[in-house]
């Protein structure tokens, strides 16, 4: 099963077992939609969720307090890839298109995607080519197919 991460914990928030998040969503109210995550083989069920500048404080049940807080600290909250929502048309997820192979127009092969990575100025591929080399690309250099990624030469190093 493939599983996604929504957040990860950056450590505790006061005394009384809440945690810091950093989101790999939008905000903290889409962690609302979930019951529970999988914390690195532990299930944690979410009691309360707020936004914290760009990141969340939340408390899990699981947690009573700041020594049970840090011990989760740098792990990952992930959910299973079916429980996200469906999605627009052109819209995608970053765990869908890792792993997809990449090919030019014509049908040679660039590569395989093995992050996406965001600094602030749109999506950017990782791409590992044949030979074990990798190159970035921006998102906007690729047409999504449903089970491959069609890059514009130009941007292949």
């Amino acid at each position: 099963m493939k599983r996604v991460t929504l957040a990860a914990v950056a450590g505790a928030h006061g005394l009384k077992g809440e945690v810091r998040l950093k989101l790999f969503t939008d905000s903290a109210d889409s962690l609302k939609h979930y019951a529970s995550f999988d914390a690195a083989g532990r299930t944690l069920t979410l009691a309360a969720v707020r936004q914290a500048g760009a990141g969340a404080i939340a408390r899990f049940r699981e947690i009573g307090d700041r020594t049970q807080a840090e011990a989760f600290r740098g792990t990952a909250l992930t959910v299973p890839r079916e429980a996200l929502p469906p999605l627009e048309d052109g819209e995608y997820y970053h765990a869908d298109l890792i792993g997809l192979p990449v090919v030019t127009p014509n049908g040679d092969s660039a590569g395989i995607v093995t992050a996406v990575e965001n600094f602030g100025a749109g999506d950017v591929l990782d791409i590992e080519k044949p030979d074990g080399k990798s190159f970035m690309a921006p998102m906007h250099a690729v047409t999504v197919e449903p089970d491959r990624l069609v890059i514009d030469p130009v941007f292949i190093v």
